[in-house]
C-alpha cells in the first residue's frame, strides 16, 4: 500500500511541476503537489479564490442589466425569451429565462426539449453569470424530461456574456403566478395543482411600469412600493437623489414618499412608499417625471448645500447591499 501511495504522489508531482491541473483533496490533508503543506494553505487557497471572488456587476454587458437584478432579487414570477450566439442544438426549440423554478431546480429540460433556467438561485461561485452560464450549456445537453443540478462552475468556465447574443433586447413578462411551469397548466390536478396554487398565493403582486426602464410597483396589505433599479454611478445618483429631496422634488405624488435605496449586483435600486390604492398605472406618469427631473439633476455639478449634505447622508445610512 505504502508504494502505492508513493507512486500516485509522485505521479501528482510530475503533473504539477507540468503545469497540470492538481486535484483537489481535504482541506487538511497534504496538498497532492507534494510542498508538503496542508492543502488549503497551498493549492486549495488558488482553488477558494477562483470560486469566491465576487464579481460586483455580474450582469454588466448583457442587455437589460437592471432588469436582470430586478428579475433575480424582486420580482416573484417573470419570464424572458433568451437567444444564444449560433443555432439551439437539435431537439431544443426554445430556451426561457424564469425567476424561479418548481423545488428550486437551476433548470429543467421540458420534455418538449425546451429548457427554463431559473435566475433566483443560490450561486456556487462569486459569479452569477458564470453559475447560470455553466447550468444554461448543461441543461440544453440533458435528457428530455429532466432537472438539471446544481454545481460549481470551472472558475474559467464562459459567462452569459459568451453564450447569448447580445444584439437581442432583453423583454421580461411579469406573471401574476408561475403557471409558467407547466406547458399546460389548465390540465395540472392533484397535488401538482396543489403546488401551484401555494406557491401562487405566496407571490407578492407585482408589475413592471412600461414608461420608464426597470421599474416594478409591487403591492403589499400595509402599503404599495416602486423600486426601481438604476444604472447611474452610485455616488452620482445619491447625490441627484439629495439634491431633488432637498428640494421636495422626491416624491412621486401626494402620500407617496422616497423612503431609501439598496445596492444589488453593483447597482443602486430606490424604493418609494406608496399609498394602499396606488396602482401600477396610476403611477406610470409620475414615474416618468421624475425620470426628467432625475436627468436634469445628474447633469448639475457643483458642491452639495447643507441641507443637500444631510439628506445624502440620511439615504447613506438607511442603504443596504442585498448582494
Amino acid at each position: 500500500m505504502a508504494k502505492k501511495r508513493a507512486t500516485a504522489t509522485k505521479s501528482t508531482n510530475q503533473q504539477a511541476a507540468a503545469g497540470g491541473a492538481v486535484p483537489v483533496v481535504g482541506a487538511r490533508e497534504p496538498c497532492p503537489c507534494g510542498s508538503g503543506r496542508r492543502y488549503k494553505a497551498c493549492h486549495g487557497r488558488e482553488a477558494a479564490h477562483a470560486v469566491t471572488e465576487l464579481v460586483r456587476r455580474p450582469f454588466e454587458g448583457l442587455p437589460g442589466e437592471c432588469d436582470w437584478v430586478a428579475l433575480r432579487e424582486l420580482v416573484p414570477a417573470a419570464t424572458v425569451p433568451l437567444t444564444l450566439k449560433g443555432e439551439l442544438p437539435a431537439g431544443v426549440p426554445s430556451v426561457t429565462l424564469g425567476t424561479v423554478l418548481p423545488m428550486a431546480w437551476p433548470a429543467l429540460r421540458r420534455d418538449t426539449g425546451a429548457v427554463l433556467l431559473g435566475l433566483q438561485n443560490d450561486a456556487s461561485s462569486g459569479d452569477i453569470s458564470r453559475d447560470l452560464a455553466d447550468t444554461l450549456s448543461r441543461a440544453l445537453e440533458a435528457d428530455p424530461g429532466n432537472p438539471v443540478e446544481s454545481r460549481r462552475p470551472a472558475p474559467d468556465g464562459p459567462r452569459l456574456q459568451d453564450l447569448l447574443d447580445l444584439s437581442v433586447p432583453f423583454a421580461p413578462q411579469v406573471h401574476s403566478g408561475f403557471e409558467f411551469w407547466l406547458e399546460d397548466a389548465s390540465a395540472a390536478g392533484g397535488e401538482v395543482a396543489a403546488s401551484l396554487e401555494r406557491a401562487n398565493q405566496a407571490a407578492i403582486p407585482t408589475v413592471r411600469l412600461t414608461g420608464v426602464d426597470a421599474a416594478y410597483w409591487c403591492e403589499t396589505p400595509e402599503k404599495n412600493h416602486l423600486r426601481w433599479v438604476m444604472p447611474q454611478p452610485e455616488d452620482d445618483l445619491l447625490d441627484a437623489l439629495a439634491r431633488l429631496h432637498a428640494a421636495g422634488a422626491s416624491g412621486l405624488g401626494e402620500g407617496t414618499r422616497l423612503v431609501g435605496s439598496f445596492r444589488a449586483h453593483g447597482l443602486m435600486v430606490p424604493v418609494w412608499d406608496l399609498p394602499v390604492g396606488m396602482s401600477a398605472e396610476e403611477v406610470e406618469k409620475p414615474a416618468a417625471a421624475f425620470g426628467e427631473r432625475l436627468a436634469e439633476t445628474l447633469a448639475r455639478t457643483g458642491p452639495l448645500t447643507a441641507e443637500e449634505r444631510r439628506a445624502r447622508s440620511g439615504f447613506t445610512n438607511r442603504q443596504i447591499t442585498l448582494s
